[in-house]
């Protein structure tokens, strides 16, 4: 009976043991907090662009705004408005008739002119041919007068018809040089009709794409109308951006440039990849004192007509790439009193509020000049909840955005 009392005894002991070293676990859990949930992310390390950001606007390579060279009625229109034409493709026809008929004119003073001047030629060698006859006369009576076998009258006679002679050659050839230059104004007069039959042919003067029509066939048409152009076209293959940076710039563009040619991005919604890629074509020769900027163009090929003349966009004008940047989402960095930081996930998984120095940005990631290393983790979500030293719940890294970021000049 007694070994029964002992053995309950234990168990009893045992039974109390056990409840308390429950009730110590319990207690320990309740006095360590669940971790804050964050999201992070990975500090990646890859080569990046060093570039220059601004908004560009497209600008057609070259525009050319179609007039008519004279008045007339149009008779035909042979384009539609939009559509792409090659240089010299025929755009209007204007009335040629009047033109033709002031040709057929012009072509018939010509040749009666022509003619006069046959027949003055024609007259001038005959009478040519009459004044050396008269002076073969003049040298015989002369030797006859002198041996006193003829009158002097006679040779007088002879004398006189040579002078003559050679006074009607003098006139005959003032006629010949008067019907040439008749001629010659004749042959101007039917040029000038037919460069003003061309006209009535009007065509691009370059290739490229045709805008509104502003008038139709059977419409008149005033000769040089510059506020009412026929069409405008624009030549958009290949095609300009022009963009704005600031001067403070323009010594590094310059350094980069004279190492070779250097690309521009265009962003634009429905490209391929949503960009479009050309180069660097032209800087302006003098800074715009009233903004302190500096014009610039890029030349893209625009193939796939994704760049239109008006549109604005976004450009990046990469100068070089650098090596080796530190990435973190930019949602990462955060401001406070002493400046920008981090907050960096330790291995007991605490907190840590870090000093950053962040460069430029593309959006999604920022590049870290400074307070980082490759490989730690920063909290991208969850901030405001945390404090340094704070035990935080981890949730799955997401490395930064595969797009490269974009470091601005300088940055």
């Amino acid at each position: 009976m007694k070994a029964l009392t002992l053995v309950a005894g234990a168990l009893l002991a045992g039974a109390l043991l056990a409840g308390c070293n429950r009730g110590a676990d319990s207690a320990t859990a309740k006095s360590t907090p669940p971790g804050v949930a964050v999201t992070v992310a990975d500090v990646v390390a890859r080569d990046v662009p060093v570039q220059i950001r601004a908004i560009g606007n497209v600008q057609p390579l070259a525009t050319v705004s179609v007039l008519s060279m004279l008045n007339g009625e149009v008779l035909k229109v042979h384009f539609s408005e939009g559509q792409e034409v090659p240089q010299g493709a025929m755009l209007f026809t204007i009335d040629p008739r009047q033109l033709q008929a002031a040709l057929l004119q012009a072509q018939a003073t010509l040749a009666q002119h022509q003619a006069q001047v046959t027949q003055a030629e024609a007259n001038l060698a005959r009478d040519m041919a009459q004044l050396e006859n008269a002076r073969v006369d003049e040298q015989r009576y002369r030797k006859l007068v002198e041996g006193g076998f003829v009158a002097r009258e006679q040779y007088d006679q002879v004398r006189t018809k040579e002078l003559t002679l050679a006074a009607t050659i003098d006139a005959d050839r003032a006629a010949v040089d008067t019907a040439k230059a008749l001629v010659r104004a004749d042959e101007a007069a039917v040029e000038n009709v037919r460069v003003q039959l061309g006209y009535t042919e009007i065509r691009a003067p370059i290739g490229g794409r045709t805008g509104n029509l502003l008038l139709n066939q059977g419409n008149v048409v005033k000769a040089n109308d510059v506020g009412n152009p026929l069409v405008v076209i624009n030549r958009i293959h290949p095609i300009y951006v022009a963009f704005s940076v600031p001067e403070a710039q323009l010594a590094e563009i310059k350094r980069y440039q004279a190492g070779g040619e250097l690309p521009v991005e265009a962003q634009v919604a429905g490209a391929p990849g949503g960009v479009v890629r050309g180069k660097l074509t032209f800087v302006n020769n003098t800074v715009d004192p009233t903004t302190g900027t500096i014009q610039l163009k890029a030349t893209f090929e625009n193939g796939e007509n994704a760049l239109w003349p008006g549109q604005f966009v976004s450009i990046a004008l990469t100068l070089t790439r650098q090596s080796g940047a530190l990435l973190v989402p930019s949602q990462a960095v955060q401001s406070g009193q002493k400046g920008q930081y981090v907050f960096v996930v330790k291995a007991d998984q605490t907190v840590e509020a870090r000093p950053v120095v962040p460069g430029a940005a593309d959006g999604r990631d920022v590049v870290i000049t400074s307070g980082l290393q490759a490989g730690e983790r920063v909290v991208t979500d969850g901030q405001l909840r945390l404090v340094p030293g704070t035990r935080v719940d981890v949730k799955p890294a997401t490395p930064a955005g595969p797009a490269p970021a974009a470091p601005k000049a300088g940055g």
